[in-house]
């Protein structure tokens, strides 16, 4: 095996950032690198390991174990190492996919696996962390270190390759000042542990040439104007949270409940988020029931009527002003499990509006189990109208105080930790999430806003929404004959007395 990359094809120097050529350039044992997101060290690394991977032994070549928080990261590392060895023309065969069997209580985690015949080792990528890898030699790289449960326990485990000749890389960014993460970049450089630490921030990595990378890969030119107004944008995007995720600055007295590894690893594709929004004047229109009846049969109407039969529960956070109205839809997807069926966001419009809208999906959705309402505020006189029209058995006007918060956010967030909730892919449906903080030990929401993906100020709506779609869920509804002998009469009947025909 020819152990030197030929000089014919590109080498990690000759295509890798600044920033990226000295994380790959430092040969440490245990190397940490404190990073901002979305700067493409995770690819830097991939390629320095696919030279290890595919070096013999001699040269220092040795078995990689990647191991990231979801199976998304370990798929996305394995398709940039299978790039890598195509672009250093090694000899590698395809992508194996199987599951970790040495140990029996990790049966069931998936792994991906690249193999190099010619050195005789491999790269191996983890959809979450193997309780066993003691015992095992090589590189071990643990990606966005700070969002695994157990990074302790991972750490002891990843440690003990040091004393054979293995190498151990941790990349991550920021998840609070206390996190074991940070405590250990903390003994690195107070010298209480062998090791190096590097750090690299957004804007670092913007002046060392990460949007001219954008740029390329978008095919697009570059300017500094646009560079600048790019970099803003993002940084307008992560508002207060940028401190943290993009200037490498962790987070003192994290108290954020949900974090984000737990909330990523329920996200799905294909999940609709719908919204629906309108200008402040536009209240006065006296067209907009009939204007908000056609977007209910063109959006609204497609989205329900393609929903499985299944079991539904609801949940609504409202907003009239200031903050977003969100209603939180799911549906029985058994064994526990609830799959969000769509989530609807609602921007300044009326009440008349929303109660028209609220009424269709309740009167739509398949076998409706029960809903919950915030009744908090405006969202009082909303709930009311629910309960009314529909009965306290199927509706329920809930105030959200601390002690109902304390009760229902605890089984809302293990549903996350147990995979048994499926939610859309949104960095908006996260950054409400990262708004439930710990206040004395109780969960509850803190009292600051965020820009959402629409540059528009957001409240951790959709967090509320869900904690109450989820615990509608969970309770008790009306069986089957109930719910129609409460519904009475017709579809269309009940649709000119709720207002949405």
């Amino acid at each position: 095996m020819n152990n030197l990359i030929p000089s014919t094809v590109p080498t990690p120097n000759s295509v890798l950032l600044g920033y990226q050529q000295r994380w790959t350039n430092d040969k440490s044992p245990l190397k940490v690198s404190e990073k901002s997101r979305r700067t493409g060290l995770t690819w830097a690394e991939a390629a320095d390991d696919v030279v290890i991977a595919a070096s013999d032994r001699a040269a220092g070549g040795m078995n990689i174990y990647y191991i990231g928080y979801n199976q998304d990261m370990a798929i996305e590392y394995i398709d940039a190492c299978a790039g890598w060895a195509k672009a250093f023309n090694y000899a590698a065969e395809q992508i194996e996919e199987g599951f970790w069997l040495e140990d029996q209580d990790d049966k069931h985690i998936k792994t991906y696996t690249i193999k190099f015949p010619g050195s005789g080792f491999r790269i191996v990528a983890l959809s979450s962390r193997p309780a066993n890898l003691r015992g095992k030699q090589g590189v071990v790289v643990i990606d966005e270190a700070a969002f695994h449960d157990k990074l302790d326990e991972l750490l002891k485990a990843a440690l003990a390759l040091l004393i054979w000749g293995g190498k151990v890389r941790i990349i991550s960014t920021h998840n609070g000042e206390a996190n074991p993460f940070n405590e250990l970049i903390k003994e690195i450089r107070a010298g209480k542990r062998k090791g190096s630490v590097q750090r690299i921030t957004f804007r670092e990595a913007v002046n060392q040439g990460l949007y001219q990378r954008v740029c390329l890969r978008l095919g697009k030119a570059w300017a500094t104007e646009a560079e600048q107004a790019w970099m803003n944008e993002v940084y307008e995007f992560y508002g207060e949270a940028a401190a943290e995720e993009l200037d490498v600055i962790p987070k003192q007295g994290s108290g954020a409940y949900f974090s984000r590894a737990i909330i990523e690893q329920c996200q799905r594709a294909n999940i609709p988020i719908l919204r629906y929004a309108k200008p402040a004047d536009w209240v006065t229109e006296p067209a907009r029931i009939e204007q908000a009846k056609l977007w209910i049969s063109d959006v609204l109407k497609p989205v329900i009527d393609n929903l499985p039969g299944r079991r539904s529960a609801l949940g609504q956070d409202f907003g009239r002003d200031g903050d977003l109205s969100v209603i939180w839809v799911l549906q029985d997807a058994g064994a526990n499990h609830w799959d969000t069926a769509f989530i609807l966001e609602l921007r300044r419009i009326p009440f008349d509006v929303q109660r028209c809208i609220l009424f269709y999906i309740i009167d739509t959705l398949p076998l409706l189990h029960k809903a919950k309402f915030d009744a908090r505020g405006n969202g009082q006189s909303h709930a009311e109208a629910a309960v009314q029209a529909y009965g306290a058995l199927r509706m329920e006007a809930v105030m959200l105080t601390a002690g109902w918060y304390g009760q229902h956010f605890p089984p809302y967030k293990a549903a996350y930790e147990d995979r048994t909730i499926s939610i859309p892919t949104s960095e908006d449906v996260i950054a409400d999430h990262r708004r439930v903080i710990l206040k004395g030990g109780v969960p509850g929401m803190d009292d600051k806003r965020d820009k959402g993906s629409d540059g528009q100020y957001r409240h951790g709506d959709s967090a509320v929404a869900g904690v109450l779609a989820y615990s509608a869920a969970r309770d008790n509804g009306l069986v089957i004959g109930e719910f129609e002998a409460a519904k009475g009469g017709s579809d269309w009947d009940d649709g000119l007395q709720r207002g949405w025909l």
